[in-house]
C-alpha cells in the first residue's frame, strides 16, 4: 500500500504522518508537494495538520481551492481512502468532501493536549482495529476545532452511523461531541485529534497506530479480493 502525504504551504504535521507510516509501520509513503502532484499511483491520500496558507480567510479554505483537490476528489469518488487530520479535516470540510464547518474553539484559545475519545463506529476501514465504545487517547492541537453542522445534517450523521470518534470531555464545543466523521461512502475520514502523534508509548500513547493499521489491513483484504 502506497501513501501520499500532501504538503501545503504551512503544513507542519506532514513529517509526523510520514514517520508513523514509513518509520513505525514500514510502509511506502511520499511527501507530495501540492503543486507537483500526480496521485494516480497512490492507494491512500493523507491531508496532514498545520496551518495551510497561514489559515488566512478560513482554516483550510485556500488549500481546498488548490488544483490538487480535483485529484483528491477523483480519488475519493473512486472509493479509495482519504484521511484528513486537523487542518486536513478543515480542508475536507471546505472542499465539500465532508459536511459541516469548523468554528473557533469555545474558549477562543489554541488547545494542545491529550484528549480521551470514544470510538463511536468501529466498522469503518479506518477503525476495525478498535472496539466499539473503546476509550482511546490522542492529542489535539487546534484553534478552530469547534465542529458545527445544522440539525438536519447532524441527524443524518447519527442515523447513518457516520460519527466515528467523539470526545468524552468536549474541549472545543463541537456539536454532539464530534471529533471525527466519515463520508456516506465510508472512505473519507476527517478528524481533529492527531493519530500520527500517538504511535509510540514514549509519546504518551500508541492508540493512533491502530488507525493506520486498520487502513492497511482493510486495503490488503480488498486488494486480495480483487486479484
Amino acid at each position: 500500500m502506497k501513501f501520499a502525504v500532501i504538503v501545503f504551504p504551512g503544513s507542519n504535521c506532514d513529517r509526523d504522518m510520514y514517520y508513523a507510516l514509513h518509520d513505525v509501520l514500514g510502509m511506502e509513503a511520499d511527501l507530495v508537494w501540492y503543486e507537483h502532484s500526480n496521485l494516480e499511483n497512490y492507494d491512500a491520500i493523507l491531508l496532514p495538520g498545520g496551518f495551510s496558507y497561514g489559515d488566512y480567510l478560513r482554516s483550510g479554505a485556500i488549500a481546498s481551492a488548490s488544483g490538487v483537490m480535483q485529484q483528491i476528489k477523483a480519488h475519493a469518488e473512486a472509493g479509495k481512502p482519504v484521511l484528513g487530520v486537523c487542518n486536513g479535516f478543515q480542508i475536507l470540510l471546505e472542499a465539500g468532501l465532508l459536511p459541516g464547518a469548523m468554528l473557533p474553539n469555545k474558549t477562543l484559545s489554541f488547545m494542545c493536549h491529550y484528549e480521551a475519545l470514544a470510538v463511536a463506529n468501529h466498522e469503518t476501514s479506518f477503525t476495525t482495529g478498535f472496539d466499539k465504545g473503546e476509550i482511546i487517547h490522542l492529542p489535539i492541537a487546534h484553534g478552530d476545532g469547534n465542529y458545527f453542522v445544522d440539525d438536519a445534517t447532524l441527524s443524518e450523521l447519527k442515523k447513518s452511523n457516520r460519527i466515528v470518534f467523539t470526545y468524552t470531555n468536549n474541549p472545543n464545543g463541537s456539536a454532539a461531541d464530534i471529533a471525527g466523521i466519515i463520508n456516506s461512502q465510508g472512505n473519507v475520514l476527517g478528524m481533529m485529534p492527531h493519530p500520527e502523534r500517538a504511535v509510540e508509548k514514549l509519546l504518551g500513547s500508541d492508540d493512533g497506530i491502530r488507525l493506520f493499521q486498520s487502513m492497511i489491513e482493510n486495503w490488503r483484504v480488498a486488494y486480495a479480493a480483487n486479484l
